[in-house]
C-alpha cells in the first residue's frame, strides 16, 4: 500500500492520503529552527495497517529537507523517533540553553 503524503501548510498538518482518500494527519507547528509535532491521527477505516508509520516518516523526511528540527510532542511521532534512532535521530531538537540550580 502506498502512502501518498502532502504538506498542507495552510492547515498545519502533512496529510497521508491512501488511493486519493485522506487517511491520517500529522499536526505541527513550524518556527524558524524547528518543526513541534502536536498530534498525529488516522482516521476511521484506516486503523492497523501502518499509514500512520509511512507519514511520520515522510514527514521527517520533508523536515530534514528543510533543514529543521524537530520537538515531537505527539507521544507516536515521539515513539516513533525512538524505535528509528539510526534513520532520524539526528533530527531531534536539543535546547542550546542549559539549566542550573541556583541553589547549588
Amino acid at each position: 500500500m502506498q502512502v501518498t503524503v502532502t504538506d498542507a501548510a495552510e492547515q498545519r498538518r502533512y496529510e497521508g492520503h491512501v488511493d486519493g482518500e485522506l487517511a491520517a494527519i500529522a499536526e505541527y507547528i513550524k518556527t524558524p529552527e524547528l518543526v513541534v509535532f502536536t498530534h498525529t491521527e488516522v482516521l476511521s477505516g484506516h486503523e492497523g495497517r501502518g499509514i500512520a508509520s509511512q507519514l511520520v516518516r515522510q514527514a521527517l523526511d520533508d523536515v530534514r529537507r528543510q533543514q529543521l528540527k524537530v520537538l515531537p510532542l505527539c507521544p507516536f511521532v515521539a515513539g516513533w523517533m525512538a524505535r528509528h534512532p539510526d534513520s532520524h535521530g539526528d533530527l531531534e531538537y536539543r535546547s542550546r540553553t542549559t539549566l542550573t540550580d541556583a541553589t547549588a
